[in-house]
């Protein structure tokens, strides 16, 4: 039974993802902003509530180790999973974005910000506020960075609009399909985490594991299918800035709202492989993006970090 609701929820997934995409293309021509502001904040944020109700819930029920595990691991999948993916699956990737000079500070300071916090093994209300703060500044950030839209960008957005049979903007018909995108992929991730947690259980998998790999797997398949969909479009700073907002929501929104909900402690020494693959893979991150190294073996080497962190958290399920 579970197994039919995991494909269900999977359709859901795909479809609600579609649904994001194509709407989301119409509010930036409306609003006459760039693909990867959308992506980095109407998408991302939307992705990003599987991960915020599961931590919340977890955190509200005293498992502040699902919590802060679901996190860690959609970061992780993220970067590795989904960004490896976009690299393997596109023919070719020529951002209009400079990642590197705008972007790489919003990746990497979330992470040092989060790895300061727990160091003392809690992360507080006061902590969680500073989260929250956080996300606030980035947001007014993209916001700026919303004016700078280029004229050409335009242009292209209206003729495949006009391809695809658009008859102009309807805010009515719009919010309609983007409540409904998100509504399928919210409820499809729930359904996947759900299905595959209740499988977890029964094989006794401990919580942490329940969170670093089933929870943030189902999490993080929104932002999977968004991001996949958005580069067969050929919208690759669309799927960038999703995974980009992504990680920054977890670490800041999805953690500061289950920390203010009760307060989160984790002893740090018994994680240390998995937030020190957090941070590396944020780094290489960083380091593509400085590069410009956005071609399939970037994904190769991003899948191979993924399953030398799959292989370790299958090994530690052995002990």
């Amino acid at each position: 039974m579970n197994f039919v609701i995991f494909v269900i929820a999977m359709a859901a997934l795909i479809w609600g993802a579609d649904l994001l995409v194509r709407e989301s293309e119409r509010i930036a021509l409306k609003f006459k902003i760039s693909e990867f502001v959308i992506g980095a904040t109407l998408i991302a944020l939307g992705t990003s509530l599987p991960e915020m109700a599961a931590s919340i819930a977890a955190s509200a029920e005293g498992k502040s180790q699902i919590a802060i595990a679901n996190v860690i691991g959609s970061n992780i999948l993220n970067i590795t999973l989904v960004l490896g993916t976009i690299f393997l699956i596109s023919s070719k990737i020529n951002p209009d974005r400079d990642f590197f000079a705008k972007d790489s500070t919003w990746a990497i300071v979330p992470v040092f910000i989060f790895l300061l916090m727990i160091i003392d093994g809690e992360i507080s209300r006061f902590d969680a506020v500073l989260l929250l703060l956080l996300m606030g500044a980035y947001i007014m950030f993209l916001l700026k960075e919303a004016r700078g839209i280029i004229a050409a960008e335009i242009e292209e957005l209206e003729e495949e609009l006009r391809e695809e049979g658009g008859q102009g903007f309807n805010w009515l018909k719009t919010l309609a399909l983007v409540t409904a995108g998100l509504l399928l992929v919210i409820i499809g991730a729930n359904f996947t985490i759900e299905s595959a947690s209740d499988i977890a259980r029964g094989f006794g998998i401990s919580e942490w594991i329940i969170g670093i790999i089933m929870i943030s797997l189902g999490t993080s398949l929104p932002e999977l299918v968004v991001s996949i969909s958005a580069s067969i479009k050929g919208k690759v700073d669309m799927a960038i800035g999703n995974i980009i907002g992504s990680n920054m929501a977890n670490t800041t929104i999805v953690l500061g709202a289950a920390a203010l909900t009760s307060p989160m402690k984790l002893d740090t020494s018994a994680y240390l492989f998995d937030l020190g693959t957090m941070l590396i893979v944020t780094l290489m991150l960083v380091f593509l993006t400085a590069n410009k190294l956005y071609n399939k073996s970037a994904g190769i080497t991003l899948f191979i970090v993924l399953g030398l962190f799959l292989d370790h958290t299958i090994s530690s399920m052995q002990v």
